[in-house]
Order: C-alpha cells, then structure tokens, then sequence
C-alpha cells in the first residue's frame, strides 16, 4: 500500500472516529520533513514526546539521515486518541571527494579548535530556537539558481581524509549572486567571518525549523530582521571552508538536519 493510500484511509479513520480531520505532507524518508495539519486543540505526540501545535493546528518534524526506526505519531482529541506507525524508507547515500583545500581547513590547529568551539556554540544555539511562527507551513523556493553540486548525506572525502557527511546542498553560482530567502522568517544568526562557514546567516520559520545560508561573500540582513520570501539577504561568495563560488543551503529542525530538496519540493 503506498503512502497516499495509506494516509487517505487514515484520514477517513479519523473522521468516523472524532469528527475531524488531519493532513500529513511529506516524505517519510531519512532526511525527509513532514508538515501536519490538525484540528485545534489536538495534541499530537512524536514518539511519545509532545510536539509543538500551532493555536490554527500546524505542526512539523523533521527525520534525521541515520533513522531507521519507524515513526510513531498518536493524535490526542478530547478523550479519544489514534496512533499512526510510518515506516522510514532508507536512502543510499554517495561519497563525495573534494581536494585542493587549504590543509588547515581540514585539520585544525590547536588555536582554530578552540575558534572552531566558540562558533559552535553561537551555531547550536541558533539551531535549537524553537518560536511559535508558522512560515515553516507554507511552500520554500529555492534560494539561489544553479546546477547542484553536493547532496545531501554525501559522505565527504577532504583532500583523501574521510569527513561527516554533508547535511545540505551546495548550488554552484557566480560570486555576487544575490541570495534569496526560501520563505518568510526573522533573521537569528548573522556572522561574517566563521570559520568554516565564512559569511553566515540563519533564518528561523518557527516551531525548530531553520534555514542556514553559508560561504556568503555580503550580508543585506541584521540580527532580528523580519524577511519576506524573496527577500534578497545576501550574495554568493567562496567564504570559510571552501573552493569556489557557491551557496551551501541547509534546513534543519531544531538539531535535525533534513534534505533541503525534499523541502523544495513539498
């Protein structure tokens, strides 16, 4: 039974059941996103821990590139409950070589360890920002034209040295490019100079959905700025860890990196 059957039956369960009605909208795949929909006042439980729901509702979670257990969701209604078990399809993931980086770019010295440790902290922090906007709910377009060069979950080999996987996707694009907000959203992190990011920027869309922007040449956005769709927040550049021009465009929830294009595409 595929997925669009599947969530069909369930929606007709629940309307003989408690009288209204839930979307699911998403892939159920490792890296996937899935944005719901509920009725008001439904509490809706991910793996027994409570989920953020909008007062219209809303609600989204996003599935880690290394789950393989299934996903259990259980709507609480009044007095009634249901509970939905999706099994996560499971993905092959590329290996990806990348030479010609500086030597100090893949293995720190002792002075970078502890820049590289500070950033992390400005990083996590952003990441875990967990407002009660709901722009994640709408369509993200895709933030700069061009061909895309690097996968998300590719393994990453760094001049011939084994790396973590990468977590978004890089878009190849001449230096200068102007960059372009996905959706609406308020500016978290703007950093200029990081180390392996160079020229940063997070925007926050609500409930632990953030969208990162890295290797930017310039920044148009300050901490705390509101931005609309299309926005344009910045400019295409080879800043920090990197060897051309290109944007490396991830989207998380909370600590949770997912596939940006499977974002795009929803």
């Amino acid at each position: 039974m595929n997925n669009k059957i599947f969530l069909t039956l369930i929606f007709f369960f629940f309307i003989n059941t408690i009288s209204y009605s839930f979307e699911l909208n998403g892939n159920f795949v490792q890296g996937g996103l899935i944005k719901g929909k509920v009725h008001p006042g439904t509490k809706v439980l991910l793996d027994n821990k409570p989920l953020k729901v909008s007062k219209e509702g809303l609600f989204v979670f996003g599935i880690s590139k290394e789950r393989l257990s299934n996903v259990k969701l259980e709507f609480q209604y009044n007095s009634k409950k249901n509970i939905v078990v999706k099994e996560i399809k499971k993905r092959k993931f590329v290996v990806q070589r990348i030479d010609g980086l500086p030597p100090r770019m893949v293995t720190p010295n002792e002075n970078d360890m502890l820049r590289i440790k500070a950033e992390a902290k400005l990083i996590n922090t952003a990441k875990l920002i967990d407002s009660n906007n709901i722009f994640f709910y709408t369509d993200f377009t895709k933030p700069v034209e061009g061909i895309i060069t690097g996968k998300y979950g590719n393994q990453r080999i760094l001049n011939g040295e084994p790396r973590r996987a990468h977590y978004g996707i890089d878009i190849a694009a001449k230096k200068g490019t102007p960059v372009k907000s996905p959706a609406n959203g308020v500016v978290t992190l703007v950093e200029k100079n990081l180390y392996f990011t160079g020229g940063t920027i997070f925007i926050d869309h609500g409930h632990g959905i953030n969208s990162i922007y890295s290797h930017l040449e310039s920044v148009n956005v300050q901490k705390g700025q509101s931005i609309l769709k299309g926005d344009i927040i910045a400019t295409v550049g080879s800043t920090g860890r990197s060897t051309g021009p290109h944007l490396d465009f991830r989207i998380y929830w909370k600590d949770v990196a997912v596939d940006p294009e499977l974002v795009l595409k929803n």
